[in-house]
Order: structure tokens, then sequence, then C-alpha cells
């Protein structure tokens, strides 16, 4: 099975991409700013280093990617996940909202959620474990204008320090308060309706204290709209800087109270918008379910949808304690409610006239003809209460030529879940589309062809978990040009696990109570050689570990996966181009994964070569930047002998952005023009490689004016081309015609005041 869908071919998106480019090019004002450093990679970058020390992105010896305030905000993103565009080497599916994305890294097989992703602020994670079944870490940050920069770090070191994540760590800098006090304040509003405010202040409190105060208040109907506010939130952030002699001390906090709706995959060939199309309407808001073997029922409200309503806290204490000694450590912890609202399908959509009844009507009344169709969608309630606390403490010393460190890493976390599963019922297929009469029942349907399972399952559970982990570090500066790096760890895991489960609530019968204790071993060595002051090569071997979490107990996939990954990259720094190019290789010793514990579980190996390319282009007003993947990962091994030797699946062959933009004088004010082009090549959306997912193209567009007076605006075009790329099919019924489209065309302007 193939899904394909009319989009523009790749030559009209690169010719329209390139002629915006030349046009920029050719436009150049030789008034404009003749800086032309390459300042990108003279940025300090806190992951991959003992501690988050920091080291010069150019001296690293891993592969690492930065964004800055602007970056970010010329992207345009509408969910934390989809930061990972700017990203090569890692694949994020942001097309299910603000939060519930999938995430894979350089062939890392997945599945679903973000096996092998952490989030952190200031180089501490915001939760103890990389992902459970419906949640994964973007799901519980915001991005605003606190945001003063981020990083990612792909494999190397991630497997030895902080939380040993062997995938990919993306850290959030928050903005710290200066001498002066400045500030920020913004509207934004969108062709959908959006209404948002941010707002940012920073500042002196005196005696060498800072503060930073910032957040937002947004809402709108969302991009598929559900004939209600579908996305709602606001959030708060503070911190604070005390500068000390021989330190400095950051606390902070981040209270967050957002949600939106959960996108899932649709019918793709029943005439439906694709870009803008929503099941979820206010016939279908709100579903009784019984939740209890006692027939106790509660009705949920679907807008919840998916979102975080908590807080984040943290606190970074760095120290210079003479002698060449060095103390530091990063703290967080994060408690709060993770919930998921969603109306999920279930099989095929059929047409009225394959019930093979004199009349159908929707439960409001609505006559329906033969000719319509209808289809199984269940309300999924999936409650998660959440804690986390995080602790990395590090002392340094230089010997000479070496920098010796030893850490001690310690978390604890938990998750207290409520699910009611499946609940599928016919409902009219199309947008905001109304139920059909009581007497037509998911089984009509699963008799009518419609292949639906029309099951149901519900948990109740507690998970309590800890970690703790000693790790060593030397960085030996063996000459002037040559540093050799290597670092080992030591991790020990322990998960008690208690479950009641049941037909679709729970039963009250213990169906579970374990407790799994099991450790580790991770290293990693590395060579970094500076060929000049602008071109430097790297070589790195890493073996790193993936523990099992909470599902994985309730599954019994209990294996500490095993992953090995070989790294060398190229790194050149010009006045006008800089490079940092990475080829890898990784092996996973063994991983099982479930789709929403309904589809059975395979444990299979695999392997993933491949090469990624960071780079930027600047002369004079014109900046290209650019990433690009190209991997080739398979299966090698698989309790399924099918699967082996196919791709892994959900993940392209190549994938690139590119992204121009353009500086020029508008009287006395400064514009900026902007775009970017995103190409997607094929992918299977399953690991039989029965279901191939097209390949696709994506544009944005935007421009950005200041004015001397610090006024500014900005509108920005997203998928100006209004593609339909699918990012997935049907995870739980691959045979379904059904796939989750990227969100259609829609135009954000924003404006704001600087002071």
């Amino acid at each position: 099975m193939r899904f394909t869908l009319n989009h523009l071919k790749s030559s009209t998106a690169l010719a329209t991409f390139i002629a915006f480019s030349a046009t920029a090019v050719s436009a150049q004002d030789t008034s404009a700013d003749t800086e032309t450093d390459n300042m990108a990679f003279e940025e300090i970058v806190v992951l991959g280093t003992p501690g988050g020390a920091g080291v010069a992105k150019q001296d690293a010896s891993f592969a690492i990617t930065t964004m800055n305030e602007d970056a970010i905000g010329l992207a345009g993103t509408k969910s934390t996940a989809e930061l990972f565009t700017l990203v090569p080497g890692v694949w994020a599916e942001s097309s299910g909202g603000v939060a519930g994305a999938n995430i894979d890294v350089r062939g890392l097989p997945g599945g679903g959620d973000a096996p092998f992703v952490t989030m952190s602020i200031n180089g501490s994670p915001i939760y103890g474990t990389e992902s459970l079944s419906f949640f994964e870490q973007s799901s519980i940050f915001r991005i605003d204008e606190t945001i003063a920069s981020a990083e990612a770090l792909r494999g190397g070191p991630n497997a030895v320090f902080s939380n040993g994540e062997p995938g990919v760590t993306l850290n959030f800098n928050l903005k710290k308060g200066g001498d002066e006090t400045e500030g920020r304040v913004k509207y934004t509003t969108s062709d959908y309706d959006l209404q948002r405010v941010d707002a940012v202040m920073s500042g002196p409190l005196g005696n060498e204290l800072y503060y930073m105060v910032g957040g937002y208040v947004q809402s709108s109907p969302g991009v598929r709209d559900a004939e209600f506010n579908s996305e709602k939130g606001k959030q708060v952030t503070l911190q604070l800087t005390k500068i000390l002699e021989n330190g400095e001390i950051n606390a902070w906090t981040r209270v967050t109270d957002d949600h939106g709706q959960w996108y899932l995959p649709m019918a793709l060939f029943t005439g439906n918008d694709l870009g803008d199309f929503s099941q979820l309407g206010n016939a279908t808001r709100f579903r009784t379910l019984q939740v209890n073997s006692n027939g106790d029922t509660e009705t949920f409200d679907f807008a919840g949808g998916r979102g975080w309503d908590g807080s984040v806290s943290g606190l970074n204490i760095d120290f210079d304690l003479g002698d060449g000694f060095a103390v530091r450590n990063n703290m967080s912890y994060t408690k709060g409610n993770a919930d998921t609202y969603g109306l999920v399908p279930d099989g095929s959509p059929i047409q009225v006239s394959a019930l093979g009844l004199a009349s159908v009507s929707t439960l409001g009344g609505e006559a329906l003809s033969d000719s319509d169709y209808i289809q199984n969608y269940g309300h999924w309630v999936v409650q998660k209460d959440l804690e986390s606390f995080t602790n990395d403490l590090s002392l340094s010393k230089e010997f000479g030529d070496h920098e010796v460190t030893v850490g001690y890493y310690k978390a604890t976390w938990s998750s207290d879940d409520f699910w009611t599963l499946g609940n599928f019922t016919p409902v009219h297929n199309v947008a905001n589309g109304d139920f059909l009469e009581d007497s037509i029942a998911c089984a009509d349907l699963q008799a009518a062809g419609s292949g639906s399972g029309c099951w149901a399952y519900g948990i109740s559970s507690a998970g309590d978990a800890s970690a703790d982990a000693l790790y060593f570090a030397d960085s030996w500066q063996a000459t002037p040009d040559l540093r050799v790096d290597f670092g080992l760890r030591e991790e020990w895991l322990d998960i008690d696990y208690v479950l009641d489960s049941g037909p679709g609530y729970p039963d009250g019968v213990r169906d579970m109570s374990t407790n799994l204790k099991d450790n580790a071993f991770s290293y990693t060595a590395a060579v970094n050689y500076d060929i000049n002051d602008d071109l430097g090569v790297f070589a790195r071997y890493s073996k790193g570990s993936l523990f099992p979490n909470f599902d994985g107990v309730r599954e019994s996939r209990l294996n500490v996966n095993g992953i090995k990954q070989l790294e060398g990259g190229v790194k050149y720094s010009g006045d006008h181009f800089g490079l940092f190019a990475t080829a890898f290789y990784n092996k996973n010793d063994s991983f099982s994964s479930t789709v929403g514990s309904v589809v059975s579980a395979a444990a299979f190996k695999t392997r993933s070569l491949g090469v990624e390319l960071d780079g930027r282009y600047t002369y004079n007003a014109f900046d290209l930047a650019f990433i690009i993947t190209l991997q080739d990962a398979e299966i090698t091994d698989s309790t399924t002998t099918s699967d082996i030797g196919n791709r892994v699946h959900r993940q392209p062959k190549y994938q690139f952005r590119i992204s121009p933009s353009y500086e020029f004088e508008l009287g006395d004010m400064t514009a900026t023009l902007y775009g970017a082009l995103q190409v997607v090549g094929d992918r299977y959306g399953d690991r039989g490689n029965t279901v191939e997912l097209a390949g696709y193209e994506k544009i944005d567009a935007g421009l950005l004016v200041n004015t001397p007076s610090g006024l500014f605006f900005q509108i920005h075009a997203d998928n100006l081309n209004n593609s339909h790329g699918i990012t997935e099919g049907d995870p739980r019924n691959p045979a379904a015609p059904n796939g989750r489209p990227i969100l259609g065309r829609s135009v954000k302007f924003s404006i704001g005041y600087d002071f």
C-alpha cells in the first residue's frame, strides 16, 4: 500500500525556493552590515560536557546543533517538537498538535512517542525517563520569549553525562537578567483566530542579583477547527541569578497550563480537506464512559486534548573553588498532570450503503445518503500524574594537561495513570461530524467490512523509579592541537510498578506488582584534532543504555537496550562559511515496542549508517542556513522474521531544510525577508514495510521589520504550498487507509515592542 497525495513536485518547490534565494542575493544593499565572521561556531555549548562545564562549539568532539533566539523566532514553530526540524539526524512527527509528537533519532527504532529523546532546561533533564506511553517530554515544554537559546546534542557523550541519554538531548537556556532593565511585549494573531500575548522583562535587583520574568497567554480554535477554542494555555517563568566572586547560582521555575487538540490519523480518501479537517467537534466533544467495575461513569470533556498542567523548577550552581577545582550542580523538580483526551479512528471508513439499512441518521437527526462515509472513532482518556526529581553533581580538577571530572547523578520519578482506551462508536466522517443514531454500533461497521477491532482496554497503575549513576571523565590536551576525551558511567535502576487492568476500565483486580532492578555500564571516547584555527576533525565511539520504563514492565519488555555508536566529523568555520559534518554508524542491541498497548510487541535489532550536515553561508546581508540528513537504517534481526532486512519504520532515508534570509533597509527601518524549504523522503509506516508514506515538501516564508523606536512587526506563512505530507499511517491498523497529515497553510502576524 502506498499513501500518495497531490502536492507540489520537488522541481516546483526547488524552483520557487531558488528564485527566492536568487532575488535576495541580487538585491543586496552594499551599505548593509559587513560583519562576516561566522559566530555560530564560537558559541559555548554546555551539553556533552561533564556537569555542563561548557566548551566552544568549534572545539566540541561531538555533533551538536545550536539555535539562538533569532533562529527560533524565524522558525515559527507551532510546537516544541517542531523545533527539531532545525536539527539534522532527527525525525519529528509534529503533526499531532502542540503535544504528543513522535520523535526518532539517527535510525534508532521508535514507533511512537520519543524513546530516545530528552528535554532539559539550563542543562537539567525535565523528567527522569525519556518517554512513556502517551507522554514524551516535548509535551511538557512550551517555547516562549523567555528562551535565550537551544542546543541539541546527538549521540556521543550524551551516553555518559547527565541522565545518560543515548539518543538526542534538546536543552533550552533561559534568559538571564543583566545590568540594564530590558524587555519585550508581543501580540500575535492568525488566520485561524489565534490570540496570544507574550511578555518578558529582565534586569538588576541590586547586589549582583538579577531577575528574568516572562510568559504568555493564548487561545485559538487551531488550524484544525473543532468548533471551539481547542488550543488554550498560559505560562510564566521566573529566573533569579546571583553572581558571586567565585561563581554563579541560578534558581528558576516555570509554571504551565497549556493544552491543544490531539490531532490523529484520519481517512485520507473520503474528500475531507486534509489540511484543516478535524473529526472532533461540538457533537463529539463530551462522552460518558464507565470508569470502574462498580458501573460508575464519568463524563469527559475532550476539549482537553493533550498538554501539561504543572511546573518545572530548578537550581544551577557553578563555583570555582581555586587551585584548579570546580564544582557544579544541576537540579530539576517536575510535578503536574500530562493528560490525553483524543478521538481515535478504528478501521477504515465505509459508505452508508455497506450497512444495508433502509435509512441511517446521525444522533442529531441528520439523514445520511448511501454515499456518505461513516467511520468508527473512540474516545480515549489517559490521565497521568507525573513527578520527577533529578540532580547532577560534579567535581572537576585540572592536572596539567588533564581536566578530570567525577560526578554523581540521582533521579527519582513516578507516574500514576488512569486509562480508558477504545470505546469505539460510529460517527459521520465529515469535519466535526456527529455520532450515528444509537441503534448503530461499532460492531455493525465491523460486520460491514470496516476492519474495526471494537475493543476496549483500561488501567489504573502506579509506578515509582529511581536511578543512581556514577561517572568519570578525563579531557587530555595531549598537544596544542590534539585533545583526547573519554568518559565512563555505571548506572543502577530500581522500578516498582503496580497495575490493575480491565475491559475498558480498571476492574478492581491487581494484575501486577513488580520490582525490577538492573544496571548498565556505558562509555565514550573521542579524539579531536585542530588542523588550523578554522578547521578541525573528530572521531568518537560510544556505548549507551536505554533502560526499561513503566510501560516496559507492564508489557514484559525488561531488557536494557544497548546502543553503540561510531561517529566522525569535520568542523569548518570561515569568514563566510561554516560547516559541521558528521558521519555516524549505530547498532541497537535489542528494542521492542507496542503502540498504545494494543499492538503486539516485536523484539528486533537495527543498524543505521548516515551523514549529517549542519552549515551556514553568510555574505553581507544575505544568510543561508542548511541541514541535510542522509541515512540507511534497517532491521537486522527480529522475532518477526519477515521484518529482517526491512527499513526501520517511519524514518526517511533523506531530509533537508534550506533557510535563506536577507536583511535590507526600509527608510530608517530594518527588514528581514526569510524562508525555508523542507524536503522529506519516503518512509514506511510499519515494520513490515507494507505501508509506504510518500515524501513531501513544505515551504515557509516571512518578513520581520524592526523600527528604531523598538516597535517590530512580523508576518509568517507556514506551509505556504499547502502540502498535505503524511507523517504516519494508522499505527494501530496499518492496513487502514488512514494517515496523519501535516497542518495546512496558515499565516500569523505579530506586533511587538522591545525596550
